[in-house]
């Protein structure tokens, strides 16, 4: 098991479920409060390396109840984006690439694969993500690959 500091540390104090601040001086105990959750890359079949994530408590504890749901950014302007959580999932059992966005301009593009990236650094610790940037029909498509 990790050291909750390192953890937090590697996370930016941020939730990877809600993606919001988590306080690291908060109890335990509390719903905001700081608690870890393992994760396994599930393309890592030989000896699967269980890698712990930075959630709230109530975040976490939600989770068991109801599947995770991670959010686009309400600031990011993005057309038919994927669901964040089930793309990720796919890519890890099967590699390849999937578009999960379309932006109006390519400074729009940019922004999200940034973002993106951001997030997933969060949802899926230890797994390296890739966004390509394609342009096509007066849009720009976000292609996420596992690398």
């Amino acid at each position: 098991m990790s050291d909750l500091n390192e953890v937090g540390e590697r996370d930016g104090w941020r939730c990877w479920l809600c993606d919001q601040p988590v306080d690291p001086d908060a109890s335990v105990n509390s719903d905001l409060g700081p608690s870890t959750d393992s994760y396994a890359a599930s393309k890592a079949k030989k000896g699967a390396k269980t890698i712990e994530r930075l959630a709230h408590r109530q975040c976490n504890t939600m989770k068991g109840k109801v599947s995770p749901v991670v959010a686009w950014s309400p600031e990011l302007f993005v057309v038919d984006p994927s669901p964040i959580f089930e793309a990720v999932e796919r890519l890890e059992r099967k590699g390849g690439r999937e578009i999960v966005a379309r932006c109006p301009g390519q400074r729009e593009a940019d922004e999200a694969s940034e973002w993106l990236l951001d997030r997933l650094s969060r949802l899926a610790p230890g797994v390296r993500f890739e966004v390509e940037i394609k342009s096509g029909g007066g849009q720009f498509m976000l292609a996420l690959k596992s690398a």
